[in-house]
């Protein structure tokens, strides 16, 4: 999903990237339950609804009773009360894309299993376009000069599930799960 496939890390970076690579299974903040965070929260494998208001977008995920607003009544991204695992977010259209931008991290998340990491000054730009009746095609461009050499993008599809009563149900998340079940 990474456009270009590799991360533009610096190279102290790529050291912590290898140092959380070896500990992922007792670090991972998504092993410990922690919620994951954007843009994780999107493609990792559990539904997630979108809601959309008047002057809002709340979006509410199945892991980690994880959930966000998406301030669509704000002209621009105010700075963030407090950092969150989820950041802030505000909107706005670009046509039919909805555009949004996500700051305020607490650093504290990971971008996957594999130990990919931002810190707390990220900054990720995200683009749901209409692609289908049943499809969003999904782009966050992320940004973090203390971790990256650049900004870099993922890009995927979003397939909604079109099952009449389909919905979120919260995934109860057991800490060390793999481990419990496959050991080390």
């Amino acid at each position: 999903v990474v456009d270009g496939g590799e991360i533009p890390y610096k190279p102290e970076a790529a050291k912590k990237r290898a140092e959380n690579f070896k500990n992922r299974r007792t670090e991972d903040p998504e092993a410990k339950c922690y919620m994951p965070g954007v843009p994780r929260a999107t493609y990792m494998p559990y539904p997630f609804q979108i809601i959309q208001g008047t002057g809002k977008i709340q979006i509410v995920y199945g892991f980690a009773e994880a959930n966000r607003t998406i301030h669509m009544d704000k002209p621009k991204p105010e700075p963030a009360p407090i950092d969150s695992w989820m950041g802030r977010s505000h909107g706005r259209w670009d046509g039919d894309t909805l555009v949004v931008d996500v700051h305020g991290f607490n650093g504290q998340a990971w971008l996957d299993r594999s130990g990919n990491f931002a810190s707390d000054t990220l900054k990720v730009v995200e683009r749901y376009t209409p692609a289908g009746p049943n499809i969003i095609n999904y782009e966050a461009t992320l940004e973090d000069p203390a971790v990256y050499t650049r900004p870099w993008k993922i890009s995927m599809p979003l397939v909604r599930r079109p099952e009449k009563n389909a919905q979120v149900l919260e995934f109860k998340c057991v800490e060390f799960a793999e481990e419990i079940l496959y050991g080390h």
